[in-house]
């Protein structure tokens, strides 16, 4: 692997840990403790607020974003949109600092030379600072650019994910839930893509009861975005932690999935074949091992948590299967007692929709950002 000297604005994922948060955000220090407790997690980097904060400065911006946000009435919707689009725009309209740009294409470098190509395909995430605490989550709420290939274009996606820090839910959200004193911070999340023949998430306990014996999967074909965008219904799978057996198991007609599109370097929305829509997408095997990654991640946490993962389209599980993002499950239904009857998968659905944290992502993909 070729190393990279360490620096102010980036470092290395498996470099982090829960300290580095308020420098790299949630996300980046999360997956810096998965590496850790060689939890299979693709590789990649990670890029600090000290760049956010760098990018403003230079840029001149700070006072331009503080403008557009001074004595916003958060209840006026339309003011609200209207300021996040005056940031997002003045944003987008300016370059990154010579010595940030360095840095990201220094770690992407390393990067395809680790995995042998010139332009590997990648994730950028936005990793906020305090977004996936155990008290609050902005899941949803600020951007992921997946398949995203060239050194431009991930510098081109980290300042997309900079300017969704103050997307107008997030602008609400974080005026209801945070101190006024609190500065906003962002860092962001670049990592190897998992050309993903099956993914989803899972919660270890039920996000309908919080019964903490089983670990409840949703999952569908191909990457995530068709179920973030309502396009539709994962299946649904119970797995008890005890025995391991499925205790529950709805298939549901998976008729879209999301594939990389190597020629907009984007991704791309293709109808599911009709024999392989009504199919269940995960096996016995594939539960049992998500079911035991997932048991590995709550004992390292030291609770129940939320999973983003991935099963890729080649290699054998556990091989091929990873972890993309976890954060502590925040909200629960009912004691475990009133969990009686399955639920209509529209029910879970809704409990998990923007978990992927690419709930932006879904709309921009079809516009060919990416």
């Amino acid at each position: 692997m070729t190393v990279v000297a360490t620096d102010t604005h980036t470092r290395p994922l498996a470099d982090l840990r829960s300290g580095d948060e308020a420098r790299f955000g949630g996300k980046s220090a999360s997956l810096g403790e998965l590496i850790a407790a060689e939890i299979p997690v693709p590789p990649g980097f990670a890029v600090s607020t000290s760049a956010f904060h760098a990018f403003l400065d230079e840029a001149g911006l700070r006072a331009r974003v503080d403008a557009a946000l001074a004595g916003l009435d958060l209840a006026d919707v339309d003011a609200v949109q209207a300021a996040s689009r005056a940031v997002a725009g003045a944003m987008r309209a300016v370059t990154l600092p010579e010595d940030v740009r360095g840095a990201i294409g220094a770690h992407y470098a390393a990067l395809a030379a680790e995995v042998g190509e010139d332009e590997p395909a990648v994730a950028v995430r936005s990793s906020a600072v305090g977004e996936d605490s155990a008290e609050a989550t902005f899941a949803g709420q600020q951007e992921t650019y997946l398949w995203v290939r060239g050194v431009d274009a991930v510098c081109a996606a980290v300042r997309d994910c900079w300017a969704s820090l103050y997307s107008a839910p997030a602008i609400t959200y974080r005026a209801k839930i945070a101190d006024a004193g609190v500065v906003p911070a962002m860092g962001v999340t670049v990592q190897l893509m998992v050309d993903a023949a099956v993914s989803g998430v899972m919660f270890t306990c039920s996000p309908l009861s919080g019964d903490p014996s089983i670990v409840a999967v949703n999952a569908s074909w191909g990457l995530g975005l068709a179920v973030v965008g309502g396009e539709v219904t994962p299946d649904e799978y119970h797995v008890s932690k005890v025995t391991r057996e499925v205790v529950r198991r709805t298939v549901n007609a998976k008729h879209l999935e999301y594939r990389p599109d190597e020629a907009s370097r984007g991704t791309v929305c293709v109808p599911v074949e009709e024999a392989r829509q009504a199919e269940a997408c995960l096996g016995e095997d594939e539960l049992r091992e998500l079911a035991d990654v997932g048991r590995r991640v709550e004992r390292f946490f030291g609770g129940h948590q939320d999973i983003e993962w991935a099963i890729a389209r080649t290699g054998t599980v556990p091989a091929s299967l990873f972890v993309v993002q976890s954060r502590p499950v925040t909200a629960t239904g009912r004691p475990p007692a009133a969990e009686k009857a399955p639920a209509p998968a529209a029910s879970a659905l809704s409990m998990i929709m923007g978990t992927f944290g690419v709930a932006g992502a879904a709309a921009d993909e079809k516009k060919d950002r990416g």
